[in-house]
């Protein structure tokens, strides 16, 4: 299965990470795209390089912004006005 181009690191609990989930469900309906949510407690690799870190949007794999989501410039990088 292909990664996600949309990706939303997360962990349960985290009231920033329900708010980043809204924003990017509705960002990635606009560009067709459904964001894929991973909990970065069930992977140890994760948990180590992110901690407390989250949430974390990656866009094609990278990270694209973290805390919150980056409107603007997801929206111009996904190619939305």
């Amino acid at each position: 299965m292909p990664e996600a181009r949309l990706q939303l690191l997360t962990r349960a609990g985290c009231h920033l990470c329900v708010t980043a989930a809204e924003t990017l469900a509705r960002i990635g309906a606009e560009a067709g795209l459904v964001p894929q949510e991973v909990d970065v407690d069930t992977d140890p690799e994760l948990r180590a390089e992110y901690g407390d870190r989250v949430p974390v949007v990656l866009l094609d794999g990278r990270e694209h912004s973290y805390f919150t989501v980056d409107v603007g410039r997801l929206r111009a990088d996904l190619g939305l006005r």
